[in-house]
């Protein structure tokens, strides 16, 4: 059966309205997520891992007035029952299999009664998938955390609402792709270049021609779901 395709701002914003609400981006990235939501009316705090993992995010804010914290999923740095919603987005399968439900715990802590948790994880599966699978293989981390959702009752949550939907990703190059990869994790660098030939054969091969001259698109299938805490 053929999935919607969306996008994941889109997808939070219909499963979860976020203006008017405190919300922690947990694995903030450059912001991107965190800047979009403050633009809707959301007072945002990003958490990434070190100062150096936050300094791109810092950069490109320049005035949404969100705050940009160091912490890990594991041990966030806000107070007990302090935002309405905690957003994994893209971003649970980073965190140690070992260490996932610890996350989760962590989320359902500094949620306040009525809040949610909103886990968007791209699935082991699809043309994209394969692609940047050549890179680094993200089967057994994306199975874990699909798991560990699965028993987020143990956390104190319950998984009320479960969406599958595909992402439309439009790469200008082969250099493209060797950032959005590199990006999430600097080490990928040599194993992408030790590579190069055999992803610039699968990046033609796999996707299909964009909009511009040498693009290429593939659909990353994805599966968003809401938590609660539980009654």
């Amino acid at each position: 059966m053929r999935r919607e395709v969306s996008t994941d701002l889109a997808m939070l914003e219909r499963l979860i309205g976020p203006a008017g609400k405190d919300i922690v981006d947990v694995g903030c990235g450059w912001g991107e997520l965190v800047r979009a939501l403050a633009g809707k009316g959301a007072r945002m705090a990003g958490v990434e891992v070190s100062e150096d993992q936050l300094a791109s995010a810092i950069a490109r804010d320049r005035d949404s007035g969100s705050r940009y914290l160091v912490g890990r999923a594991q041990e966030l740095p806000l107070e007990d029952a302090s935002v309405d919603l905690v957003v994994f987005m893209r971003a649970l399968h980073h965190v140690a299999p070992t260490d996932l439900m610890r996350a989760l715990r962590e989320a359902r802590r500094v949620l306040r009664a009525d809040g949610s948790v909103y886990v968007a994880e791209p699935l082991p599966e699809g043309d994209y998938f394969a692609l940047t699978s050549l890179v680094e293989d993200e089967l057994d981390v994306r199975q874990a955390a699909q798991r560990a959702l699965a028993e987020a009752s143990l956390a104190g949550l319950d998984r009320v609402c479960s969406v599958d939907y595909d992402v439309r990703v439009c790469i200008a190059d082969l250099a493209m792709l060797r950032s959005r990869i590199v990006r999430v994790d600097p080490a990928r660098a040599a194993a992408f270049d030790a590579r190069e030939a055999e992803l610039a054969d699968a990046f033609e091969r796999l996707g299909e021609a964009g909009e511009q001259a040498g693009e290429r698109c593939f659909l990353q299938p994805m599966r968003a779901d809401v938590l609660r805490a539980a009654r």
